[in-house]
């Protein structure tokens, strides 16, 4: 989602790694682009030897999202005691999250351990799509799940009957096509654009705004297109998630005090990941437009801030879920080896 609305400042102060002859756009290059032009990723090359810091920073990160999201789908599909809504949609999240951080963290990685990283311009545009799609879908489930929320406490008597599985189905699918909704137009519009030399991309991924700025001509239309589904799809859930909260508010000031605490903890997790994501999408937004950042710090700050929530939901849901801990226990004492008991020699006596 935040590709969408964050800019990595143009001016880089090194491109002198770049295998090219120019740094700045010619008129003689206006072209539109070819089946073997490659973008050059240009990322963190001037950190040198700091970069080996990083690298093992964002493996390490990348490793424990893969674990931590993989357990959390193997125990919901294997577990009959995890059949609720719940943990359906939560699944499904972890699974969003293990593809949105692996369409650009383990391309990060390589381009820390390579002098120039490239890019084709289908497989960037590819890159671009999936995680910009991603994201706004990660956004949708985090809304089917306030929803999930909402149900389950102010029409708890009513819950199985209106969260059956063809509904959850029809909300997950709902999710998925509301994000394809959000990124088709902006991406079918970068794509039908002619991009001129030097096809040097500003950031360690395809991030929108920075093959814009290789695009030929204006881009003013792009950029409110790309800006007006960013509104629609942050607006549109993040109205979603209040009106949700908002009523579970109003009902839970009905309820008793044993009730009350219940139905917190209901929905403390979901809050957390909800308050989390929002927040650091907030603070970063707010800090590029009033800080005074180079291109490497903002670099490493988005990147950065688009692992958190994936590294951080298997251990929020894992902390405030009681039935994900025991299941995850339970999972992972099943893969021990059976202790082999001590054998007895047995004499016999003629």
């Amino acid at each position: 989602m935040e590709l969408f609305l964050f800019d990595i400042s143009p001016e880089s102060p090194r491109e002198s790694f770049l295998p090219l002859s120019t740094n700045h756009r010619s008129g003689s290059v206006n072209v539109t682009w070819e089946p073997d032009v490659t973008f050059f990723i240009q990322g963190l090359a001037s950190l040198g030897e700091k970069k080996m810091i990083l690298f093992v920073i964002l493996l390490l990160g990348y490793i424990i999202i893969l674990g931590g999201n993989s357990m959390i789908i193997f125990v919901a599909l294997t577990d009959s005691k995890l059949s609720s809504p719940m943990y359906f949609f939560l699944s499904n999240l972890s699974f969003v999250d293990i593809v949105y951080t692996t369409t650009t963290i383990p391309n990060m990685l390589s381009g820390l351990l390579t002098y120039v990283k490239t890019i084709s311009v289908p497989g960037c545009f590819l890159q671009m799509y999936f995680f910009i799609q991603l994201a706004v879908t990660g956004r949708a489930i985090l809304t089917v799940m306030a929803y999930d929320r909402y149900v389950a406490i102010c029409n708890p008597l009513r819950y199985t009957a209106i969260m059956t599985r063809p509904v959850r189905l029809i909300l997950i699918a709902g999710a998925w096509s509301f994000g394809a909704f959000c990124t088709l137009p902006p991406a079918a519009m970068g794509w039908q654009r002619s991009y001129c030399s030097p096809y040097v991309v500003r950031h360690s991924w395809c991030d929108p705004s920075s093959v814009r700025r290789l695009a030929c001509g204006d881009t003013s239309v792009d950029s409110i297109v790309s800006l007006s589904f960013a509104m629609v799809s942050l607006l549109t859930t993040g109205v979603l998630i209040l009106t949700s909260y908002a009523l579970i508010g109003v009902s839970m000031s009905r309820m008793g005090v044993a009730q009350r605490l219940k139905a917190v903890g209901t929905c403390a997790a979901h809050l957390i990941v909800v308050s989390i994501s929002y927040g650091s999408a907030s603070f970063v937004y707010i800090s590029y437009r009033v800080g005074n950042f180079s291109p490497e710090v903002r670099i490493i700050v988005s990147v950065l801030y688009s692992a958190l929530t994936p590294f951080l939901n298997p251990m929020i849901y894992s902390l405030r879920s009681k039935e994900l801990r025991d299941s995850i226990r339970r999972t992972l004492s099943g893969f021990r080896p059976a202790a082999v008991s001590p054998r007895k020699d047995v004499s016999t006596v003629s």
